[in-house]
């Protein structure tokens, strides 16, 4: 016969909750680009967001009865986890842009699908400008006001627009690079795609440790072909070798054959030993025809016309065999980590791909990244990126952004990526 009993019941219970499954968390790429949007330029739309919550763990213990002292051991109490704000990111894009919609909505694209791969407790806003300056500023400042980061602008004009006004008020990354060479903000992070930055990483891998090089840097009247033709001597000349820039002049949209003739004098003349060819690639086979492919020739992405899915099957470029470029790992390495780890950007119907919108839902995908650690309060870190290797430095207080792109070369006439210097 028992003359002792007793009764001890512990119960805990412990809830995790969370919002209802967000419109897009079954879309694909696809879904995203084609979602229709609406809201005015001043306001911010959430996509959609997750919060995670967590309550109190109860613990409820009944009574003990007993005779002759407990039979229960005492139960420690976990550690709860406090219930955290969203971090509000505002991704400022040119939507209502006509010329821009496209390019938006892959960086659009490309953020959404690294956001539904990676939430964490972010919520997600758009917020859709046209292209003038005026209105960009606007509708950053109204971004700014309800987000604690912001993803924009995309243009440089509108980049410029923000820094002029001293507008950055919170964190920012900015997807362009500025237009001027004032001190920029110690709040903003500029990570855009930018073909100075690319000609300055080929003038120091080529040209680092030299002496005695000369080097042509060979563009037409073209902007982006100016700037590259520009950063590269500069660059060059930086490390106290010798450079020249040589714009050739455009007939009918061709290359005119009197400046090729009048270049291939000069490099015989001159001796170069290298030509950094600020050109796409269409213009690359015009001037090699015109001059040979005797001297060592570098050039920027552009010099790469397809996307990493249509080179398969795409027209060899034979001409330009052995001619050298860099790019990022979205279009050369369909084995990169990273790379396999995305969504496709969806082919539109009866249309080649675009280049240079595979590299735009690429910035979009990496912006999320940056974004993402910069909302975990990381100030110093390294991601190895779909649009290259990244290193970046924000704290508030300074910011510094670089991006090592993937050399490559063109074998058989296709571009084949080729092991990092």
């Amino acid at each position: 016969m028992l003359r002792h009993w007793a009764r001890s019941i512990v119960l805990a219970a412990g809830l995790i909750g969370g919002l209802g499954a967000p419109a897009w968390a079954g879309a694909g790429a696809a879904d995203i680009v084609a979602h229709s949007v609406t809201e005015s330029s001043a306001s911010a739309r959430p996509f959609d967001g997750m919060q995670l919550a967590q309550t109190d763990l109860v613990l409820e213990g009944l009574a003990d009865e007993f005779v002759g002292g407990a039979i229960a051991e005492p139960v420690e109490a976990p550690a709860v986890m406090p219930i955290l704000p969203p971090t509000r990111v505002a991704l400022l894009l040119p939507t209502r842009s006509e010329g821009l919609a496209q390019v938006a909505d892959a960086v659009r694209a490309g953020f959404m699908a690294a956001w539904q791969h990676e939430r964490a407790n972010i919520v997600v806003n758009l917020v859709e400008t046209g292209d003038a300056p005026q209105d960009v500023l606007a509708s950053y400042q109204a971004a700014a006001a309800a987000n604690d980061l912001v993803v924009g602008p995309l243009t440089r004009s509108g980049v410029t627009a923000i820094l002029q006004n001293r507008a950055v008020v919170k964190p920012t990354i900015a997807l362009a690079q500025p237009e001027t060479n004032d001190a920029p903000s110690a709040n903003l992070l500029a990570m855009g795609l930018s073909v100075e930055d690319e000609a300055r990483q080929v003038a120091h891998e080529v040209g680092s440790g030299k002496g005695a090089m000369k080097a042509f840097a060979i563009s037409t009247g073209v902007s982006w072909q100016r700037r590259a033709a520009s950063a590269f001597v500069s660059a060059w000349r930086g490390m106290g070798l010798q450079a020249e820039a040589i714009e050739l002049p455009m007939t009918s949209g061709f290359i005119n054959a009197n400046g090729l003739l009048e270049l291939r004098n000069r490099i015989q003349a001159a001796r170069p030993a290298l030509l950094f060819v600020a050109l796409d690639a269409a213009q690359t086979v015009q001037l090699r025809l015109g001059i040979g492919g005797e001297v060592s020739t570098y050039g920027t992405s552009q010099m790469n016309p397809y996307s990493l899915a249509d080179w398969p099957t795409a027209t060899r470029l034979l001409d330009l065999e052995g001619v050298r470029l860099l790019d990022m790992p979205w279009q050369l390495q369909a084995d990169h980590a990273a790379v396999m780890t995305y969504p496709k950007l969806p082919q539109v119907a009866d249309q080649r791909r675009s280049p240079d919108v595979e590299r735009l839902y690429a910035l979009g995908i990496d912006a999320y990244r940056v974004a993402h650690n910069i909302a975990l309060k990381q100030s110093d870190f390294r991601l190895d990126g779909v649009t290259g290797q990244l290193m970046i430095h924000f704290d508030g207080r300074s910011s510094r952004f670089e991006r090592v792109l993937q050399p490559a070369i063109y074998r058989e006439g296709m571009v084949q990526p080729l092991q990092a210097p």
